[in-house]
């Protein structure tokens, strides 16, 4: 339960923004818990599209830095600043350089060059199916380097628990003694 409620507390602190800023307008609509149900999936369902519309044009060309202020990014993709924002907001852990987010506004020059490993990586983690499965990225990596991210991605987030120490197993620390009579005690 406190894990939960950690988890809860880090996610309303990293939404603490300010709400006249584009990221804060942004997740103050996307994350707004008193919305319509229906209304706040439709809105994210939308966005999913839109999104993986913009993905797929960024992994056709993985290696091309696309920038511009925020606006012009939201003009060259047919979206709204709002929306462009989010995507932003979603994509700046897997950039090479992260964007302010937190303080951009309509004219602040951003740019989408991305890290391929790390962009996979974070879309596996965020359970994206819908974009790590993309075909776009057959021609950036191979199907087993797909695989091996995919791993590397799921592994990094699994708690492996040592071997239990028995009470007559020799002690860890190396005195030769058994561990109930050296550290166990």
């Amino acid at each position: 339960m406190a894990k939960t409620n950690a988890n809860i507390d880090a996610m309303e602190e990293e939404l603490k923004v300010d709400k006249h800023s584009l990221l804060g307008k942004w997740r103050s609509k996307a994350y707004d818990q008193k919305a319509d149900k229906g209304w706040l999936q439709k809105f994210w369902n939308d966005y999913f599209l839109v999104e993986k519309g913009i993905y797929q044009q960024l992994l056709a060309n993985p290696d091309e830095e696309v920038r511009g202020t925020v606006k012009e990014l939201a003009a060259k993709y047919d979206i709204p600043v709002e929306t462009m924002t989010g995507f932003l907001d979603g994509i700046n852990d897997s950039l090479k350089e992260p964007n302010p987010i937190e303080t951009m506004d309509e004219d602040t020059e951003v740019s989408l060059a991305f890290d391929k490993e790390k962009l996979y990586k974070n879309m596996v983690d965020a359970k994206a199916d819908w974009l790590y499965e993309l075909p776009e990225w057959n021609a950036i990596f191979t199907e087993d380097r797909q695989k091996e991210l995919y791993l590397e991605q799921k592994k990094s987030g699994t708690i492996i628990k040592p071997k239990k120490i028995g009470r007559n197993d020799p002690c860890p620390c190396g005195s030769g003694k058994k561990y109930k009579y050296c550290c166990g005690r």
